[in-house]
């Protein structure tokens, strides 16, 4: 068995068996070919334009794309390609370390993890690695060892999507009627994340998931992907594929902020597939609240109970243990009386 980094393939063992063989197809990315779509493109320039026409478009873009899609994409971010670019450099230095030693030699505040260790059948197999760091750790020179020019990177990206996310954020709820300030001591920076993601090829199937479907448990997240594709999202009751576009990056809404806006905002299920001879690389960052902070509706009559963050955390977490799947805002649903099933 040829031995791979992180090694996939030997830890899902006779599971793997289960899946077809790949085969080959029209796509010389070896992928599957399927439906692509063009996510809506917000040109962010709008929102510092001296013409409040121009300012009230976009931020009506904004909250559209976020009420139909729950996904946008957005250019003249603030963040520039040479970052972009270096993160993608130094990510790519980082993940070539061989497994041993990124499993155990404590990087980036131990926050490796790869695979689903906990997969029983195909269908929960997750064909990934990924380092998900808290923003409080990443200016520590202690969590980067020997990757020294990792760290100035990762606190200028992390700072740069910060302050991008809690721009949107901001519009969002102004929207709904709040100040644009609502999340500034909800969502500080030590309650969100930055994680870098690596993809690897896989030989077993074309179907393989590099990360299953999911929503996030964030108010909403920002990801720069690479040139690969692969990410593919719920819309209109059917997976599509999100066209990749290097000069743009992704935004979707979050659970939270799906509950915070009493379902105005959607919070869309998505995955993304693995690819049999590319690999993939990003870095998403997730604007989070504390775990003490109270979500509710910010309008009334509300759909949701009244949560913390750490219960919906917690909630999630037993019921992927539970039943292998995440559950997530149905449970607290307040018309839901009865107990809700895998």
């Amino acid at each position: 068995m040829i031995e791979s980094n992180p090694p996939l393939l030997l830890s899902y063992g006779a599971l793997s068996a289960q899946i077809p063989a790949a085969v080959e197809c029209n796509d010389p990315q070896g992928g599957v070919i399927m439906e692509e779509c063009q996510l809506p493109l917000i040109d962010l320039n709008g929102l510092n334009s001296g013409n409040e026409m121009e300012r009230v478009a976009c931020a009506m873009a904004i909250c559209r794309a976020s009420s139909e899609w729950g996904f946008f994409q957005v250019v003249n971010h603030g963040i520039s390609p040479e970052l972009l670019r270096n993160i993608r450099r130094e990510q790519v230095k980082l993940f070539q370390t061989p497994f041993p030693k990124k499993a155990t030699c404590g990087l980036l505040n131990n926050s490796y993890r790869w695979g689903s260790a906990k997969a029983t059948c195909p269908k929960q197999f997750s064909w990934s690695e990924a380092f998900h760091i808290p923003l409080t750790k990443i200016s520590e020179e202690a969590c980067y060892g020997e990757f020294t020019s990792l760290r100035e990177v990762m606190m200028e990206v992390a700072g740069a999507m910060s302050k991008l996310a809690k721009l949107l954020a901001g519009v969002l709820a102004e929207n709904l009627g709040h100040p644009m300030e609502v999340f500034e001591d909800v969502c500080h920076e030590s309650n969100c994340f930055l994680r870098l993601n690596r993809y690897p090829p896989c030989p077993i199937s074309q179907e393989i998931f590099g990360l299953v479907p999911h929503t996030d448990s964030d108010f909403l997240t920002i990801l720069h992907q690479d040139e690969v594709g692969g990410l593919q999202l719920m819309k209109d009751s059917k997976w599509v594929a999100v066209k990749p576009n290097q000069e743009a990056l992704i935004v979707n809404i979050g659970d939270i902020f799906q509950a915070w806006s009493n379902d105005v905002y959607k919070s869309v299920e998505h995955k993304v597939m693995a690819n049999r001879k590319m690999e993939r690389y990003s870095v998403a960052y997730f604007l989070c609240p504390s775990y003490d902070s109270l979500i509710g509706s910010c309008t009334e009559p509300s759909m949701y109970r009244n949560f913390t963050f750490g219960e919906y955390r917690r909630q999630v977490q037993e019921d992927v243990k539970k039943t292998g799947h995440k559950i997530g805002l149905p449970r607290f649903l307040l018309q839901n009386t009865h107990e809700i099933s895998n």
